[in-house]
């Protein structure tokens, strides 16, 4: 978790080194695409879909339409920032404020379930 002025790219490195079961593919916007990141995320067998920056000289154009599905994401944490303890962030510790992220993204999560059967 990284302070809300610091930027994400930072934080990306050292969250792909946890031991975990390795993604087949990393969707990610243009402040992600930089040719040291690619490099290591394809040695991970991680393939990178991102799009390209409009200053690379030699553009790398991703699977668009697996891009889209970046959108769902997009369109979750917009939700999650409607409710405003987490979009101006007044828990203290990280503990605090990733355990109310996993509470809130569990009430979006069982809204789908309600009235279905």
């Amino acid at each position: 978790m990284t302070g809300g002025e610091a930027s994400d790219y930072t934080a990306a490195e050292p969250f792909m080194t946890i031991p975990v079961t390795t993604p087949k593919a990393l969707l990610a916007d243009k402040g992600y695409d930089g040719d040291r990141f690619r490099e290591s995320l394809l040695i991970r067998g991680v393939l990178p879909i991102i799009p390209p920056r409009s200053n690379r000289k030699v553009p790398e154009h991703p699977d668009y339409r697996r891009y889209r599905d970046r959108n769902r994401i997009e369109r979750m944490f917009g939700k999650l920032k409607q409710q405003r303890r987490i979009a101006t962030r007044y828990d203290k510790t990280v503990l605090s404020f990733e355990s109310f992220l996993n509470l809130a993204a569990e009430r979006l999560w069982l809204k789908s379930f309600v009235n279905t059967a």
